[in-house]
């Protein structure tokens, strides 16, 4: 299958500049492509992945891709999406953001082989233009009339935009004509709401390369989830790619939270299964809907290629024994990644009978009802029913010396701190 017959079975394709000519082309050669982010941050969240998986799935098909850091982009700021101006970030941060971005993309790309991906930073060929070059060289290429046009700085003419953000898509265009002449680049692809910039980078090589330039671009369409809202964005916040920021049990935990409607376009999208694999899952989400198959298989793929196999079996590992009741088959370490949005208690280590235990920390409001739930079996210690009211509780109960998990009802969990 063409690449491009597998991306428009997978729903990836929003915009194209040149359809025919692009499809041309990926049948013929082993085409350079690139797509950028901007090191606004020291992590991707799971919206950012969106055009870095078509990018993934032109690797996986032969071709070239490079990814771009904009250390000199992340400095102004990008106005794409944006009511607002970006607050700026000093040089040696974006540098920080620089240098976690490439560690994270160097995972989920292949970094050996003819199709190898190779990372580059535009600071390294702005930061040697001065200003006159850039108006000279640059700037006469591009009508104020075209660029008022262009819908990332239309939306932005009534509430305001600054000279500079304004002339963040003639430096994305410089970027393009660079790595077209330098590293045969050919196909640049983005967001829906690169469009704009993708185009405006596609005139100033014609202009500067005559206007048979082989250069292309592609958008991906913006992803919505079936209710309308913001795909990765949940109350929580974003779901970011740093174990630091969103544990893998949780990452893990967001996409087998995936609703039946959205499913199948997540597997599409985000997986590298077949179209057989895919089909069969798709239809189980109609027949066993229960058994939710489908949100397993997604969950068990993206924690897996976003993180690592052996990260993907702890999460699993932490959502058997919180489905199952068997605590104690966790670690510490896993018990405070797999409990950490739950009511958290602090208590010393001392020995204190459990009934005082439960009303100190808060978890029973009073002796009278902590000795009723216990009586009618409805408190469990690290998954085991406590059987009376008598129990001293001592370190001793603690896992790996520093946890208790406490139980109240079927579904009500406390972690308790030892100090």
């Amino acid at each position: 299958m063409n690449i491009i017959d597998e991306l428009e079975w997978r729903d990836a394709i929003n915009q194209q500049t040149d359809a025919e000519g692009l499809r041309e082309l990926t049948n013929t050669k082993a085409v350079s492509l690139y797509c950028g982010v901007d090191p606004t941050g020291d992590s991707m969240h799971i919206g950012h992945l969106i055009p870095f998986m078509v990018l993934k799935r032109f690797q996986l098909a032969g071709h070239r891709p490079v990814i771009l850091i904009g250390g000199a982009t992340g400095t102004i700021g990008d106005p794409s999406g944006r009511q607002t101006e970006r607050s700026l970030q000093t040089m040696e941060q974006v540098q920080e953001n620089v240098n976690a971005l490439t560690a994270q993309m160097k995972k989920l790309f292949m970094t050996d082989g003819d199709n190898q991906v190779r990372m580059v930073n535009n600071y390294d060929w702005t930061h040697k233009i001065n200003v006159i070059e850039f108006l000279r060289d640059y700037g006469k290429n591009f009508s104020i009339n075209t660029m008022l046009s262009k819908d990332v700085v239309s939306s932005r003419l009534d509430s305001g935009i600054s000279f500079t953000e304004f002339s963040y898509q003639i430096l994305q265009s410089l970027d393009y004509l660079h790595l077209f002449q330098h590293e045969d680049v050919q196909l640049q692809i983005g967001g829906s709401d690169q469009w704009g910039n993708i185009t405006s980078g596609l005139d100033l090589i014609r202009k500067k390369e005559g206007p048979e330039a082989k250069a292309f671009g592609l958008t991906i369409p913006l992803m919505l989830k079936a209710d309308g809202t913001k795909f990765g964005k949940t109350a929580g916040g974003a779901i970011w790619l740093d174990p630091k920021q969103t544990t893998p049990f949780e990452f893990y935990q967001f996409w087998a939270n995936t609703d039946d409607r959205d499913v199948v376009k997540y597997l599409k999208y985000f997986t590298f299964l077949d179209k057989a694999a895919i089909d069969e899952l798709a239809e189980k989400v109609q027949s066993e809907p229960h058994k939710r198959e489908a949100q397993k298989a997604l969950a068990e793929e993206m924690t897996r290629f976003v993180h690592s196999e052996e990260l993907l079996e702890q999460a699993k590992r932490i959502t058997a024994a919180l489905f199952s009741g068997d605590i104690r088959s966790l670690t510490a370490d896993e018990i405070e990644e797999g409990f950490k949005e739950m009511p958290t208690y602090t208590a010393d280590k001392g020995t204190k009978n459990i009934v005082e235990w439960l009303v100190d920390l808060g978890i029973e409001p009073s002796k009278r009802q902590a000795r009723e739930d216990i009586t009618k079996g409805a408190i469990s210690m690290n998954g085991e029913r406590v059987s009376g009211i008598e129990l001293e509780v001592t370190a001793e109960h603690a896992i790996g010396g520093r946890f208790i998990i406490i139980r109240k009802g079927k579904k009500n969990y406390s972690l308790v701190k030892l100090t």
